[in-house]
């Protein structure tokens, strides 16, 4: 797998589009980021997971998967090895991450303010 093929992929996903975050491909559904390609220099694609989520999958498969550094991977964010996973590992791993997008939107959205009465 490559950066395209985690494109091509992460563009299957239903809303998903394609943005630019720093100066980096991002893919987002409802205007908010699931995963990126910031990091595809080193060879990783990133995923927006939960912590618990991120500890799952580093548990599982520590070769394809690892913490972003710092505060974001302590948060969720999670490193992919794009050339050691399989098509099947990406697409299950990028769903994840848009699944948690979607619900995360839905959780979010606003109610219509409350009409004001008149007297």
């Amino acid at each position: 797998m490559n950066a395209d093929d985690f494109r091509r992929i992460a563009l299957s996903l239903e809303g998903a589009e394609e943005s630019s975050h720093m100066g980096s491909p991002d893919f987002r559904v409802g205007g908010r980021i699931f995963a990126t390609l910031a990091s595809q220099s080193q060879g990783y694609g990133n995923l927006m997971l939960t912590p618990e989520q991120q500890a799952a999958f580093v548990e599982e498969a520590p070769e394809l998967f690892l913490p972003v550094h710092g505060g974001w991977g302590r948060g969720g964010a999670t490193h992919i090895r794009l050339g050691v996973a399989n098509e099947d590992v990406v697409a299950g791993a990028l769903r994840a991450a848009w699944q948690i997008r979607v619900a995360k939107n839905k959780a979010t959205k606003r109610r219509p303010a409350p009409k004001k009465k008149s007297y």
